[in-house]
């Protein structure tokens, strides 16, 4: 039986090469993503800039949002889409940035929602391993890596998974960026191998352990968002700390768990990677680029729900592009959901989310993002939070 499921998958490698190169040389930047059946509101009576706010997703510093405080200024203002939380404030190397216990948490993510409209998304890194921002010393439950839940039965990463949901619903947030679905096929990989951040070598086994994983969360509604887009396993670097060219080290198998995923209809969510690959796009990694995003996740994968940016804040950004150059490239790319951390290397500014808001509005004003881009990424996220009840839909 495995044998047999083995040569579906040569099938689907060589199925897969072929599509690249179709999109590659034949479509290209061309390829136009198909119509999505139109669910919610898009009238003149929604503001563009409240579907543009609905796009912007920031980080903050702060343990609480009080009245008066910056981020609830920022919510009523701008109209945010989604919040990211972390335990470590990067530009000063401190603690805590936006968690100290389950019980400031919940409050702080109370807080947070009082003051938005439309609810919002509240994401955090709850992976588990090394890259949980809700550690045990801090009075979370502990949750191993992905490698040593690759090495546990199916059964066990969901009911670990399970108990997360549950402190993550109780605690307010509805959206974690995991599981990861790289593969760990790179021993001299800093940021997944390294880190204990992959199931493992083999695309089935980890697409097995992410829907598992998927599984679990769901049971609470936690939105997953899969990651990183097209695969982040086989680099030798950290995007991090600057851009990452994989053109000689990817391998199709990578693109595998997102296919079969969605196969499943768990895919809801998926953050980009700041990779580049000449061979698919010469100019731009993927998290800025049309023909990854648009044409290799949306037209070839098939997936239509809500793609979120890796921070934009990295370092594989910040040294290549401006910022005003990255927000615009990576909407045109397709991606819904800008994430700006404001916790990179960089100062942090207060200023960022308004800078965001208003390049964005410019670049429409401008016809730099045509407003059908605007209106099929708020469509997305809408749809979003309504299927996992983060917007209460009256029956």
């Amino acid at each position: 039986m495995k044998s047999n499921f083995k040569i579906l998958i040569i099938i689907f490698v060589c199925l897969v090469i072929i599509g690249v190169f179709v999109f590659k040389y034949l479509i290209a930047d061309e390829a136009i993503v198909p119509e999505v059946e139109q669910e919610i509101d898009l009238s003149e009576e929604i503001d563009l800039s409240e579907k543009v706010g609905q796009m912007i997703m920031i980080g903050f510093r702060g343990t609480t949002a009080k009245e008066n405080s910056y981020i609830a200024k920022v919510i009523s203002e701008i109209g945010i889409g989604g919040i990211v939380l972390f335990d470590k404030d990067v530009p000063t190397n401190s603690f805590p940035r936006n968690i100290e216990t389950p019980e400031q948490v919940k409050q702080l993510t109370s807080e947070l929602q009082e003051h938005s409209d439309v609810p919002l998304f509240i994401g955090t890194d709850a992976e588990g391993g090394k890259v949980n921002r809700l550690k045990k010393e801090y009075g979370f439950i502990e949750i191993p890596s992905h490698k040593a839940m690759g090495q546990m039965g199916i059964g066990d990463t969901e009911k670990i998974a399970q108990k997360l949901a549950i402190q993550l619903s109780s605690i307010g947030i509805n959206m974690n960026f995991a599981p990861v679905v790289d593969l760990d096929i790179n021993p001299d990989n800093p940021i997944i191998g390294g880190l204990d951040r992959a199931f493992s070598a083999d695309p089935l086994e980890v697409t097995e352990y992410a829907k598992a994983f998927i599984e679990g969360l769901r049971t609470q509604n936690i939105i997953s968002v899969v990651k990183h887009f097209p695969g982040h396993g086989s680099s030798v670097g950290d995007s991090h700390k600057g851009l990452v060219d994989v053109t000689d080290t990817y391998q199709q198998a990578e693109l595998f768990p997102y296919h079969l995923l969605l196969g499943e209809g768990i895919l809801d969510a998926v953050m980009t990677a700041h990779i580049i690959n000449k061979k698919i796009d010469s100019e731009y990694p993927a998290t800025l680029s049309s023909m990854f995003i648009n044409n290799m996740l949306r037209i070839q994968t098939g997936f239509m729900g809500v793609v979120i940016s890796d921070d934009l804040q990295m370092e594989a950004i910040t040294k290549e592009y401006s910022f005003e150059t990255a927000v615009i490239q990576t909407i045109n790319a397709g991606v819904d959901v800008v994430l700006i951390s404001n916790n990179s290397t960089q100062e942090y500014d207060e200023g960022l989310p308004y800078i965001a808001r208003d390049i964005i509005m410019k670049a429409v004003d401008e016809n730099m993002i045509s407003e059908t881009r605007i209106n099929d990424s708020y469509r997305a996220i809408m749809d979003l939070k309504k299927k996992f009840e983060i917007i209460k839909v009256a029956e």
